[in-house]
């Protein structure tokens, strides 16, 4: 893969390659996204479970192994690694947005303190990472985390996470608003299918962000 020709959209299939890119340590955090126990329970339904388990494969094969191995190599190089999770306050919910609280799959109950909203104990966060817990899918706009990074003097984010066409873009939509420059590495991410996943990188690289494999990231950090 090469992160400065792939996942381009229509309005940049002929644009010319963007610079190399450098991620000085110091200014730059590795935010992982939602990657709770919730999402890796297999559906009961023998059909659904069918239908979701491309998803889980490819969780438990690319996306949590690059993932550790992704946070594991951010903090051997000195950056900040901070977690965000779909997490309510409210047992019943109340404080949910109200996309959260929506009939359908995306309807969502996780107290805070409950065994699915936690982070999968492959990815499970060091006593000194930032935890978020958020009701909304952006975890810019839905928690205190725009506070923090300025405070830290955070210029660059790395995202991981999923689901690649919901919370991960919207977070990203929204660090791209305030100014933040945005990198996702895209093996550390999935959404339902690989053509949702696929489609969305397409939409958000090089508008609102830079996609780039997790070995080229890597690849960016300065130390």
């Amino acid at each position: 893969m090469n992160w400065k020709i792939e996942h381009r959209s229509f309005y940049y299939a002929n644009a010319p390659e963007p610079d190399d890119m450098l991620l000085p340590a110091q200014e730059t955090v590795l935010l992982v996204i939602d990657i709770q126990n919730t999402y890796m329970q297999a559906p009961e339904d023998a059909s659904e479970h069918l239908r979701w388990q491309p998803f889980l494969d490819r969780m438990n094969n690319t996306v949590i192994p690059n993932t550790r191995r992704l946070i594991d190599s951010c903090r051997e190089k000195g950056l900040e690694i901070l977690f965000a999770r779909i997490a309510c306050l409210k047992q019943d919910g109340r404080d949910r947005s109200l996309s959260q609280k929506k009939p359908g799959w995306n309807y969502l109950l996780l107290p805070q303190d409950s065994e699915e909203s936690q982070i999968v104990p492959e990815l499970q966060p060091g006593e000194d990472d930032i935890v978020v817990c958020k009701t909304t899918d952006s975890a810019l706009t839905g928690t205190n985390l725009r506070l923090l990074l300025h405070n830290m003097g955070v210029k660059h984010v790395i995202c991981a996470g999923i689901f690649t066409d919901q919370c991960v873009s919207s977070t990203v939509r929204s660090l791209a608003d305030e100014s933040f420059n945005v990198v996702v590495a895209e093996d550390c991410c999935a959404a339902g299918t690989m053509e949702l996943h696929d489609k969305e990188l397409e939409i958000i690289n090089m508008i609102y962000c830079h996609v780039a494999s997790m070995d080229e990231v890597l690849g960016f950090i300065t130390t």
